[in-house]
């Protein structure tokens, strides 16, 4: 039975300055990995100290959460990015102008897989990892909505759904391999399947990607559950990660979970839902009236966004009325995303940071002991 890893994160870890000025030096491969080595031992202890129930390198080796499928993949152009509207606290409301993001590269040429997605990421965790060990992958489903362009991927790919199929053959082979390695712990971050939880962007799929929404869930849930069912392997905890976008702080989509929950928690086929539910654009607990009795939610109660430090007592009350959907022993709780989905973080600091993972950690020890 997988484990209930009731003290959770979602893996990316703020970096350091000494390493982004590394990685922005373009030094020699070998000489930032060994200053990634240094930082990424100086997390794993931080997270030891804490008390936290799963372990990652932070994602320090990464320039981005999903750097590590656009770097071992031939076929993506990232001068000619998609264009995406985000907001922050003081915008909560109407559009900001278009915001281009260099993490969105757009597929101009056929996919080709140079090297293992997070094989070279392993070896030194499996070293040094002071207990379980998970490892996080993009979802399949992240790229038709950011990496499709008309008049240049679909000269490759004819629409939308063909650039998921062969995003996800490649997921397939690496994550099968990857499941058989020694991880504990395999999450997919699925960003994506906020646009299903907002009317704006429903519109936008059907006006932009020119795809039939309905249809694109269908086909998103059978691509993640195919990465699934290739990483299913003894010992292997299997997640997934929802959320409504974290750069720098800011987000792109709201509204509660209960346009998909149903098809969500029934045809995912995984241990562990990790929920964004840090402030009101989550919803309500409800739909957790509809997870199976064999999953586990994670409860993102602890914003990464925001430097402020949670109340425990908040945090009790939450996990109380949550427990009202969902038993409490199908619960646990973690922030509501990582602390940096790209190199440059989010708003906050590194101590606020590990203060925050300490409310954690200590919350799911009140609760569960």
């Amino acid at each position: 039975m997988p484990s209930t890893y009731r003290a959770d994160h979602v893996g990316s870890l703020l970096r350091h300055p000494e390493l982004l000025n590394a990685r922005r030096s373009q030094m020699p491969p070998s000489e930032l990995q060994l200053i990634e080595d240094q930082h990424i031992l100086r997390v794993l202890q931080r997270q030891k100290e804490i008390g936290m129930d799963v372990f990652t390198d932070g994602e320090l080796r990464r320039t981005n959460f999903m750097s590590d499928f656009t770097d071992a993949v031939e076929g993506f152009d990232f001068g000619d990015a998609v264009q995406r509207r985000w907001k922050d606290e003081a915008h909560k409301s109407g559009d900001e102008p278009a915001a281009v993001s260099s993490i969105n590269g757009v597929v101009t040429s056929p996919l080709k897989q140079r090297q293992p997605l997070t094989g070279h990421e392993l070896p030194f965790m499996r070293e040094h990892a002071p207990g379980p060990i998970k490892i996080t992958l993009p979802s399949a489903t992240q790229f038709p909505a950011i990496s499709f362009k008309y008049g240049i991927t679909d000269h490759t790919y004819r629409d939308p759904f063909g650039l998921l199929q062969a995003i996800t053959e490649i997921m397939v082979r690496d994550i099968h391999a990857l499941a058989a390695s020694g991880v504990s712990y395999l999450q997919i971050d699925a960003p994506r399947y906020s646009y299903y939880l907002d009317p704006k962007w429903t519109t936008w799929m059907e006006k932009e990607l020119r795809v039939d929404p309905a249809q694109m869930l269908t086909a998103s849930l059978a691509a993640d559950n195919a990465c699934f069912a290739a990483a299913r392997h003894p010992g292997v905890t299997l997640a997934i990660h929802l959320c409504r976008g974290n750069n720098r702080s800011h987000w792109y989509a709201e509204g509660g979970y209960d346009a998909i929950a149903e098809r969500l928690f029934h045809e995912l086929a995984v241990d562990r839902f990790l929920l964004e539910y840090d402030d009101e654009r989550s919803g309500t607990f409800e739909p957790l009236r509809l997870v199976p009795q064999d999953k586990i939610v994670v409860l993102g109660l602890v914003s990464s966004k925001r430097s402020e430090l949670e109340q425990k007592d908040d945090l009790l009350r939450a996990i109380n009325q949550a427990a009202k959907f969902l038993p409490l022993e199908q619960l646990a709780v973690s922030p509501q995303r990582g602390f940096a989905s790209t190199m440059e973080g989010n708003l906050l600091t590194e101590d606020d940071q590990w203060g925050k993972l300490q409310l954690v950690a200590d919350t799911a020890r009140a609760v569960w002991g």
